[in-house]
């Protein structure tokens, strides 16, 4: 499920093509002036995903439908994965 989204796109009212990486909420705990989330149990934390070349709404859906909190980020086709 989705508790924040950081839309690193350059171009944001590009939808129909972008890439999008989830990792857990509480990965950002040390970031400051953060909302600190909890930690869950290993077997539904996802530590890192990304994928390209999807949809905005498929990556709202695909980020959404996790086991745990995450951070869904945005990014331009052909930024922000590895």
């Amino acid at each position: 499920m989705i508790w924040n989204i950081i839309d690193r796109r350059s171009r944001p009212y590009r939808w129909a093509s972008i890439n999008a990486i989830i990792e857990a909420a509480w990965h950002d705990n040390s970031v400051a002036d953060t909302d600190v989330a909890p930690g869950v149990s290993l077997e539904d934390e996802v530590t890192y995903e990304q994928r390209e070349g999807l949809s905005l709404h498929e990556a709202i859906n695909w980020a959404n439908n996790q086991a745990c909190p995450v951070t869904l980020y945005l990014y331009d086709l052909g930024r922000g994965t590895i």
